[in-house]
């Protein structure tokens, strides 16, 4: 069957916060005078907001409840994007591009309020018919869930749908979803081999993401 949607990622696919996320969530922890691991960051990659504060909480040992620990960092990473948003050179031009051959949805791991304010910072908000945060899913990536409902909430099966990704979690779960998947590896972070492999296609940029390169999916 041939690709009728597209859903994007957010972070690292149209906006590069991976760094700041990391930055942000770092600097809290330390505050509180406790140790951010290595792999904490690739551990919470695709975790809903539930489940990462709930992990700098229970895990890393953030001495406060996980609701409050949401709160702080979701309101710093507002602040950080009110301040300057890191969009991905040709991100948004690819969006539009993309968005005159396909149905638009996005699936993403942040936050509502953080997805809302993207979206209409960039001055994209209307190319998508649906966004969803895994906060409004019972579970975060890699399970397949927010890809699920998104699908779903465009009519739509994942036979019909292609996803692009750039994190294990994510990659896994769009391929456990069903759709095809595109991988736009991240630089500082790379998906692992056995994430990747679910990969139909593999890209160094999301620009490269052409109308023709997701007409050869299926």
């Amino acid at each position: 069957m041939s690709i009728t949607a597209i859903v994007f990622d957010l972070d690292g696919v149209i906006i590069d916060s991976e760094e700041v996320w990391e930055e942000v969530r770092r600097g809290f922890v330390a505050e509180h005078g406790r140790e951010f691991l290595p792999d904490t960051q690739d551990r919470m990659m695709g975790m809903n907001t539930a489940e990462w504060s709930a992990h700098l909480a229970d895990e890393v040992g953030v001495p406060l409840p996980a609701t409050e620990v949401a709160a702080a960092v979701l309101g710093r990473m507002a602040a950080r994007y009110e301040e300057s948003l890191p969009l991905i050179p040709g991100a948004v031009e690819a969006v539009r591009a993309l968005g005159k051959h396909y149905r638009l949805a996005l699936a993403s791991s942040s936050a509502r309020i953080l997805i809302d304010k993207v979206l209409e910072k960039a001055g994209i908000t209307a190319e998508f018919e649906v966004t969803l945060s895994t906060e409004e899913v019972p579970r975060g990536k890699p399970a397949p869930d927010v890809y699920l409902t998104a699908v779903e909430r465009l009519g739509l099966t994942p036979a019909v749908c292609a996803a692009i990704e750039d994190s294990s979690n994510g990659l896994r779960s769009a391929g456990a979803a069903g759709l095809a998947v595109i991988a736009v590896p991240h630089g500082v972070y790379p998906p692992a081999e056995d994430a990747l492999a679910q990969a139909s296609l593999v890209v160094k940029s999301v620009t490269e993401v052409t109308p023709e390169a997701v007409a050869a999916l299926r």
